[in-house]
């Protein structure tokens, strides 16, 4: 049986029948290879070339190699790939909720849509609020300036969007549709659906 091991210096290669060092010089001559037996005192050195059998261990070696590298760079390129996937929407990096979510008690439930970008999620609110105003702020989904026709909306789960800067505001729909009033003079009913999306 022969087993062949890496060193420093070459290929060290062991058989049942004894015990030899090879190194390899070049690799014009077709594999030829030095072959140094340390069972004979007068350490000569005989040239020969080198079997098939022991080629064929060489080439699988070398194979497996090449493999391992090939693999290490997929790897690569599969970690950058992930990490541009995390950061693909900037909207939401500051996001308070990123999957849909349930807050707040009462006997009224509406569901409202955050929609900013290609990402959307629904927040289901519990509420005895009787506007909208009321129903959103009262569970911290959304924060604004007040004015004398009500809240103006510029956060929404802690995504911005500030007119002034950008042009981007939230917009309030229902059911899809824009709405003229806003959200204070909105009354709510039970399974009402709502829609914030930002806008610009």
């Amino acid at each position: 049986m022969l087993v062949i091991s890496v060193t420093a210096n070459g290929f060290r290669a062991t058989e049942n029948c004894g015990y030899f060092d090879m190194y390899a010089f070049s690799m014009e001559d077709a594999f030829v290879l030095f072959i140094e037996d340390i069972s004979m005192k007068e350490g000569i050195f005989m040239k020969t070339k080198i079997s098939t059998k022991l080629l064929a261990v060489l080439m699988c070696i070398a194979f497996l190699l090449s493999l391992c590298a090939c693999g290490s760079d997929n790897e690569t390129v599969d970690s950058t790939q992930a990490v541009k996937t995390e950061v693909a929407d900037p909207l939401w990096e500051n996001a308070v909720y990123t999957e849909d979510v349930t807050l707040g008690e009462g006997e009224t439930t509406i569901d409202v849509v955050v929609e900013a970008g290609e990402k959307s999620i629904v927040v289901t609110i519990n509420t005895d609020a009787k506007n909208l105003e009321d129903a959103i702020t009262g569970v911290d989904l959304v924060q604004g300036d007040q004015s004398e026709y009500g809240l103006f909306i510029k956060v929404v789960n802690g995504i911005t969007a500030d007119y002034d800067v950008d042009q981007s505001y939230w917009s309030i729909n229902k059911n899809g549709e824009y709405m003229m009033s806003g959200a204070k003079d909105t009354e709510i009913a039970n399974g009402d659906k709502y829609e914030l999306v930002y806008t610009k």
